[in-house]
């Protein structure tokens, strides 16, 4: 690694030790379907976010909401205190693709259609109201920029 990345890289993980997160990685579901339950979520209180995972019909809040536990759990070992209602927020989720699984079923005459078995990675930040605010006019920016 050359030494300009392994600054930034350093750079990037200090700035990760004062924020909660957590990584779920390679979950077997499409990363289409995985974001219509993440958006569900996104900026709501958690313990309504557990709850809204907890009564969703769709197989993919279950990851989401093991996720969100680990999140929460993580925030409170950093901050030494239990969780209260009202105070945390999901200040940002991100869904990203992960590996694809080829492989092929026998079609008519010979031929062979690709079945792609997708997989994706999910990373929930978790902050207390004032942070979260920051978090989500931050990417509303840069959504902004990029329109």
């Amino acid at each position: 690694m050359g030494k300009r990345k392994k600054v930034s890289a350093d750079a990037r993980k200090e700035s990760l030790k004062n924020v909660s997160f957590a990584k779920l990685r390679n979950v077997p579901s499409s990363p289409r379907k995985m974001r219509l339950i993440v958006d569900t979520i996104r900026g709501m209180e958690v313990f309504r976010a557990l709850g809204v995972l907890r009564f969703s019909n769709k197989d993919a809040a279950i990851p989401v909401e093991k996720l969100l536990r680990s999140a929460i759990a993580n925030w409170e070992q950093k901050n030494e205190r239990r969780a209260e209602s009202g105070e945390l927020f999901v200040a940002s989720v991100n869904v990203d693709a992960a590996t694809t699984l080829k492989r092929m079923r026998p079609a008519p005459q010979g031929r062979g259609f690709r079945i792609r078995k997708r997989s994706n990675h999910i990373t929930l930040f978790v902050d207390t109201k004032n942070m979260a605010s920051k978090v989500l006019s931050v990417s509303d920016k840069n959504k902004d920029d990029q329109n």
